[in-house]
């Protein structure tokens, strides 16, 4: 029974960390009102090679777009197009980024790992590497996934997350998501962060529920990859939610 006190005192200061060091989002109105903006055509995937990241290239090619793909290894891609361009190089290499950054006009990033054992600023340091090439090269739209969990949104993702998930198998994980979203919001780009539900590998469920207020404290919702991929997509010419960070789920 103490272990077991011992371990919800862990998970509910740890969700109060998380809470405290994320980004605090604005509402859609004071973030920025939805205006018309130009419609991007060349666009830099980051990350193309996890769930997210996957159908963000697929559909970004439906959609008429040219993209540039950086990801260390080409052949875990499984992806040709004529307007599909990969560069193998690692985000964690400024040279690579910003080899991959020349020429684009917008930027999704959906990066990720499978370290969760141990410190790491994977997520963190490689955000930086994408910002400051960014700024070299005159790049200003940048769309992040991240998660429900941090910042305002802490403990939205429900109890068996909140008291099990993020702290026994992701706590490193969450650790490096607050310092990613940190890094963007003090940015300069025209940045919204993406936070999505639990993310699942299903078909695409259509219009999805999005704000600032989005997730359950005792349930844990989910959501598509497909469905995050095509919200993520939308924000690029919209600016409803520029400078802010909206929580994203399956409609019920």
């Amino acid at each position: 029974m103490t272990w077991l006190l011992l371990f919800l005192a862990y998970a509910v200061a740890l969700t109060l960390a998380l809470s405290r060091a994320g980004h605090r989002s604005q509402s859609p109105t004071a973030a920025g009102a939805d205006t018309a903006r130009t419609p991007m055509q060349r666009l830099l995937v980051i990350g193309a090679t996890g769930g997210t990241g996957r159908q963000l290239l697929r559909q970004a090619l439906e959609r008429g777009m040219t993209v540039t793909a950086l990801v260390r290894d080409p052949v875990r891609l499984d992806m040709s197009h004529a307007r599909l361009t990969v560069i193998k190089g690692d985000v964690l290499d400024p040279v690579a980024v910003e080899t991959a950054m020349a020429g684009q006009q917008g930027v999704l990033c959906a990066l990720g790992h499978k370290r969760f054992w141990y410190p790491t600023r994977i997520l963190s340091t490689g955000t930086a590497n994408i910002l400051a090439a960014m700024t070299k090269h005159g790049v200003r739209r940048l769309v992040c996934e991240t998660s429900l969990g941090i910042g305002d949104s802490a403990g939205r993702m429900g109890l068996y997350y909140t008291l099990f998930v993020i702290p026994l198998i992701l706590p490193f994980y969450f650790w490096d998501k607050t310092r990613q979203e940190r890094l963007i919001a003090g940015s300069d780009s025209d940045w919204t962060l993406v936070r999505p539900a639990a993310l699942t590998n299903g078909d695409a469920r259509g219009p999805c529920r999005h704000g600032t207020r989005i997730g359950h404290y005792l349930l844990t919702r989910r959501i598509p990859r497909a469905d995050v991929a095509a919200f993520m997509l939308d924000q690029l010419d919209s600016g409803t939610y520029l400078h802010s960070a909206p929580g994203i789920t399956a409609a019920a």
